[in-house]
């Protein structure tokens, strides 16, 4: 189907206000990444890891010539953390001038975010997610097959400000 095709059962006036986004499984979890914040997606490349940083920061990976940190969400989103396999993904987000890599489990395909966006049942956020993941999540979109949170990519690159800072040599 050509990408200006309006989806089966919709007129091209009632998705406007809708976007595509990527469908990422973290352990258990699905996860949607809105499709204009995410620049590409590719295998996993060789991680270094970066010592005296975060378990949440996997390291940093040559993407395309340049340095890229990658970031391993599952243990802030309460994801069970497994050994990554052939169906590992790197999903280069991109927001203004930060780049970062995201290290997913796999990627599920695509769906639709529109006006169904809905916030998690506040009751049942805190065992759903750890604290640390709770703002990292904007919502859950409803479908068929179950929920699929929102990933809030903002909240995502904002994490670089808790990260440790360099000491400085005199």
């Amino acid at each position: 189907m050509p990408r200006d095709a309006p989806e089966p059962g919709r007129t091209a006036d009632s998705g406007a206000a809708d976007s595509d986004a990527v469908v990422v499984r973290l352990g258990e979890g699905r996860f949607a990444v809105a499709l204009d914040e995410v620049a590409e997606v590719g295998r996993v490349p060789a991680v270094t890891r970066v010592p005296g940083l975060p378990a949440w920061v996997a390291g940093v990976v040559n993407w395309r010539g340049r340095v890229l940190p990658a970031l391993d969400l599952r243990a802030l989103l309460g994801a069970e953390r497994a050994p990554l396999t052939g169906a590992a993904r790197l999903v280069v987000l991109a927001v203004d001038d930060v780049s970062v890599g995201l290290v997913v489990d796999r990627v599920d395909g695509m769906t639709v975010l529109g006006d169904d966006v809905a916030p998690f049942p506040v009751a049942l956020l805190p065992a759903l997610l750890p604290d640390t993941g709770s703002g990292l999540v904007r919502g859950q979109v409803p479908r068929p097959d179950g929920p699929v949170a929102v990933l809030d990519v903002e909240a995502v690159l904002r994490l670089r400000e808790a990260l440790p800072r360099p000491r400085r040599t005199a």
